[in-house]
């Protein structure tokens, strides 16, 4: 065989094997986008459904019933799939962990995924509309962006990401429009609440890949422990949460049930290969649908409408969120003069 032919052979099978592997990658990434869309459109209805299922049930009994359902659903997966990662020798690892650690960092995974933030979404929303909490929870990558780099230090904010998390920060208070309130009337302290939630998440983002994020756990394994475990904390307050009346109709137990089964069970799974695929930073952006979501519902179903600094407010989130995630960079002339300075 001559030198060109041996070298023509090398590169027709490098290509066959690349042709090979760019189905597969496809697939992935298009998998980890329809997962990504779905996760946004099931969040993104989770504050019409909280809204819907107030004239029935208390807050309380939302967080309570959502995170019961879901981590039910999740626990019917895992029990009927059995997933398990195989480990470097080729034996398949435990359906569950058992290291003691793991499930520590669990239980605080379990306190900012869903007990603090559901209740406080819940809240909430007898102060808020729908719309203007689904507004707040696009703060949650402008969160995660500190946490990620503050605290766990994850990840690196350059000059462009440290501008968005300013704006992203201007335009919260212009939507919260603190020249409004003389006193913590309820519809401040409820925007306030929802702020507490979004810094939950952008918390656990950041906890979930220092800590857990490269352990050997599937994901719905990693969920159904995510949400089980909030679950049991939440069993353990049921006489605070869940023992109060309830005036249920079809719309309040289809909204509690979808909030549980949809936005606390499967949207999980979906947030785990997500969050293992692009990170904590980009599957935070996941608010960029919600937001959009949230405020058709509100507008269209429930008629809810807005002060003139809500939709200011929300743009100048969306820049900062923009920002924050490089998707818009300040120019080069900027930046070597910051550099300068």
């Amino acid at each position: 065989m001559s030198t060109r032919t041996a070298q023509q052979a090398v590169v027709e099978a490098s290509l066959r094997q690349a042709q090979d592997g760019a189905e597969p990658m496809r697939s992935g990434r298009l998998s980890t986008w329809v997962q990504f869309l779905a996760m946004g459109l099931v969040w993104g209805a989770s504050f019409l459904f909280m809204k819907v299922a107030l004239d029935g049930v208390s807050f309380g009994q939302i967080a309570w019933s959502r995170t019961v359902l879901g981590a039910l659903a999740l626990g019917v997966i895992v029990l009927v799939t059995r997933p398990r990662v195989t480990a470097a020798d080729g034996t398949p690892g435990p359906v569950l962990p058992r290291d003691r650690a793991v499930w520590l960092h669990f239980l605080v995974v379990s306190l900012t995924t869903c007990v603090i933030p559901y209740l406080c979404f819940a809240w909430a929303e007898q102060y808020v509309s729908s719309s203007l909490a689904s507004i707040y929870n696009a703060t949650t990558p402008i969160m995660t962006a500190l946490i990620v780099t503050a605290v766990f230090r994850v990840e690196r904010l350059g000059l462009s990401r440290w501008a968005g998390v300013g704006v992203g920060i201007v335009g919260v208070l212009v939507i919260i429009g603190p020249w409004q309130y003389q006193a913590l009337t309820g519809s401040l302290a409820g925007q306030l609440a929802c702020l507490v939630a979004t810094l939950c998440y952008g918390f656990t983002f950041g906890y979930q890949r220092r800590f857990l994020s490269q352990r050997p756990i599937a994901p719905a394994t990693f969920a159904f422990l995510s949400i089980g475990v909030s679950a049991v904390v939440m069993l353990a307050l049921t006489p605070w949460l869940a023992l109060t009346p309830v005036d249920l109709d079809w719309a309040i137990v289809g909204s509690l049930l979808a909030l549980g089964v949809l936005g606390t069970g499967l949207a999980y799974i979906w947030l785990i290969n997500v969050l293992r695929a692009w990170g904590p930073t980009g599957s935070s952006t996941v608010t960029y649908v919600t937001p959009v979501v949230g405020v058709a519902l509100g507008v269209v179903l429930l008629g809810e409408t807005f002060s003139w600094h809500e939709p200011i407010g929300a743009v100048l989130v969306l820049l900062g969120i923009l920002l924050t995630q490089g998707r818009l960079r300040l120019s080069r002339r900027r930046r070597a003069e910051a550099s300068v300075a």
